[in-house]
């Protein structure tokens, strides 16, 4: 595999850099998996390629086991690839990536990350490029992994700390919406 510039499917306009690593692999590949409807080691290797990443089909065979990815059938019936954690791509989508996407975000994701916010988001604020998340001692790990569960295309990542998680944004826009979003989800079902 080559380290290249990586077009992520992740909204923004300026492509990260893939290591040449397994570990960095089989991130994008999960990705790839969770965004899109994959038919074949073929289309992989192609949506892999298109972001920088050459990897031959043997490769790709190891990769798949070692996610534990299997075939499942479709909405339409069409056998695609999906991960276990993951769920089939029109099931698990990166929230806001697309504006379909309100339609086919997995229940799964959205409902642990509002439900973390409703649980642990204490304060949320932003300055520029950069959102702080206040939560209770030793529950920021856990609104960090919601957070990055949920792939959005503004969020660059996330570092946590016992009470206190650091989110990296693309821009001062993207940090303002995604503060006001945690913050809606945080809110009682009720008031919402």
């Amino acid at each position: 595999m080559s380290s290249a510039a990586a077009g992520e499917d992740t909204g923004g306009d300026q492509p990260g850099t893939v290591p040449g690593t397994k570990a960095a692999r089989h991130v994008l590949i999960a990705q790839i998996l969770s965004r899109s409807w994959i038919r074949s080691q073929a289309e992989l290797r192609d949506a892999l390629a298109a972001r920088g990443v050459s990897a031959t089909q043997a490769t790709l065979s190891r990769d798949l086991v070692e996610l534990r990815a299997t075939k499942v059938r479709s909405a339409t019936g069409v056998p695609v690839y999906s991960l276990p954690e993951v769920g089939a791509p029109g099931q698990v989508a990166a929230v806001g990536s697309r504006s379909s996407d309100s339609e086919s975000l997995s229940d799964y994701v959205t409902a642990r990350l509002t439900r973390w916010c409703a649980d642990l988001l204490v304060a949320a604020e932003f300055s520029g490029s950069q959102v702080v998340l206040r939560t209770p001692a030793g529950a920021a790990q856990l609104l960090a992994g919601a957070v990055d569960d949920a792939m959005m295309p503004g969020v660059l990542g996330c570092i946590a700390g016992d009470d206190t998680v650091l989110v990296i944004t693309r821009s001062e826009q993207d940090s303002a919406e995604l503060v006001a979003l945690l913050l809606a989800l945080a809110e009682p079902a009720s008031r919402r």
